[in-house]
């Protein structure tokens, strides 16, 4: 359920290259793993989608990476500040579709499946995550799925002290998972559903004027339709998908 209202910043720090936790609190509409905000800032027209990270009663974190002048201007925003929110956004994941799940995260697309590693450990299913990077100071929150006691991989595509190459190229240090949870850039999206052989949900990211399906400015083909990413998604079942070819 959509709702607007102001939150407070209780903390904006850096926690690695270019990447931010924001942690707000006030009252939110926002129920599933994989929902997203859509937080507007001064001197900005259209408001910036951003997903949750982890969520409680009266508070929601998220995890941005400074990419535009509007994540530049989120960096500088001071604790105490009150910005106007749309919450509850987006349809999130089906944590109910696995048993063994396994969640496949690359950049600035693995906070939404830290909140769902949260659920499936309530739940008390097997976690395993393989989160990908492009360098060792672009890494964060493998600590924090360590700590919920999710079984993680990590790599690097340049050298460091991970694993170096793709996160596809961690597939084969795991083996029985009934279903996988993927959200990154659209490469890795394509190279993970090549790769997986079982049924999937894959999130996608999407430039977005209005958030909540009214503009059509996201909308994408599916096996059963057009739907719109920020409304009918961000999520996608692997059976639905339908990969454009670039023109």
């Amino acid at each position: 359920m959509l709702t607007q209202g102001k939150f407070t910043i209780t903390q904006n720090s850096k926690i690695a290259r270019d990447v931010f936790l924001m942690r707000l609190a006030g009252e939110h509409s926002i129920a599933t793993p994989g929902q997203f905000v859509q937080i507007a800032l001064d001197g900005f027209y259209l408001r910036r989608p951003i997903s949750v990270c982890d969520f409680g009663d009266g508070w929601f974190t998220i995890i941005y990476k400074v990419v535009g002048e509007g994540t530049k201007a989120m960096s500088t925003i001071e604790e105490n500040t009150s910005l106007d929110i749309l919450t509850g956004l987006g349809n999130g994941f089906d944590a109910e579709a696995s048993q063994k799940p396994l969640l496949i995260g690359g950049g600035a697309g693995v906070p939404p499946l830290y909140a769902l590693a949260k659920a499936f450990v309530r739940d008390t299913k097997p976690v395993r995550v393989l989160l990908g990077f492009n360098e060792q100071s672009d890494v964060f929150f493998a600590d924090e799925f360590r700590q919920l006691g999710c079984e993680i991989h990590v790599s690097t595509v340049e050298q460091s002290k991970y694993h170096r190459g793709f996160v596809t190229d961690l597939l084969d240090k795991v083996s029985a998972y009934d279903h996988y949870y993927a959200c990154g850039p659209e490469p890795m999206l394509k190279a993970v559903y090549a790769a997986c052989p079982v049924s999937g949900q894959l999130s996608f990211e999407s430039r977005m004027a209005c958030g909540f399906g009214a503009c059509m400015g996201c909308s994408c083909a599916t096996r059963y339709g057009s739907k719109r990413i920020c409304k009918d998604g961000p999520v996608l079942t692997k059976e639905e998908i339908v990969w454009q070819t670039p023109r």
